[in-house]
């Protein structure tokens, strides 16, 4: 089944008075269950496609569809049910919220979702302990080191069993040790759970690891290959 459906899709925009093309007529396919990274140097366009597919942002024109619902057919509510329970996302900067601990942090998507309180304590432990984190449930991002802060999102992204879990730039805050690990986390939950994860980076770390490799330079698809190993 086809997870993710790109058909001719574009954005321009905006800087000062200049109108900048960051998307041009990019067509791609991604399956349930593909572990994917969308490769190319800053300003080549892999991240406005990231947030495009996530629902963060919209096309100027083309058509994105994500689990059988396609964007242009849906109103602003629509699109933020399906980003709170089918998407999970994984952002650069961790994105978790200060005054919260990590196990508030992984549990707020659940509350938002109206899961009762004793599911959402048991999943919180075991996604915390899936991901390193045993001990560490009170902790605040403060008292948690970079890595671990991104274990905390990476657990908040997966928590909800989400059908896709989009991560850009997941290993760029990190050092090569602590980003293998996050890694190699990342993939025992896509062989596991069957969550199709899609990466934006320039990383070769996380190239490596990945199944297959979409290439996007000045805002066009370059290359699109399926490893062998």
């Amino acid at each position: 089944m086809r997870m993710v459906e790109c058909i001719k899709v574009n954005k321009t925009y905006q800087q000062g008075q200049v109108n900048v093309r960051a998307l041009k007529d990019v067509s791609l396919s991604i399956v349930t269950g593909e572990f994917v990274a969308i490769a190319g140097p800053s300003g080549s366009g892999k991240t406005t496609l990231l947030n495009l597919i996530g629902g963060l942002d919209s096309v100027d024109s083309g058509t994105i569809v994500v689990d059988g619902h396609s964007f242009d057919q849906m109103s602003q509510s629509q699109l933020a049910d399906l980003r709170l329970n089918k998407v999970g996302f994984v952002f650069q900067a961790y994105n978790l919220i200060p005054v919260l601990s990590a196990a508030e942090n992984v549990e707020f998507v659940m509350l938002l979702q109206g899961l009762p309180a004793k599911e959402r304590r048991q999943r919180v432990k075991a996604i915390l302990d899936d991901v390193g984190l045993e001990g560490k449930y009170d902790r605040r991002p403060a008292e948690l080191s970079g890595g671990q802060q991104q274990r905390v999102a990476v657990a908040r992204a997966i928590v909800s069993n989400p059908s896709i879990v989009l991560a850009d730039e997941p290993t760029a805050n990190l050092d090569s040790k602590t980003g293998k690990g996050l890694l190699q986390i990342m993939k025992k939950m896509n062989e596991e759970k069957k969550i199709t994860f899609i990466f934006s980076t320039h990383d070769k770390m996380v190239m490596d690891y990945a199944r297959r490799l979409i290439l996007i330079r000045d805002g066009r698809l370059a290359d699109d290959r399926v490893k062998s190993n």
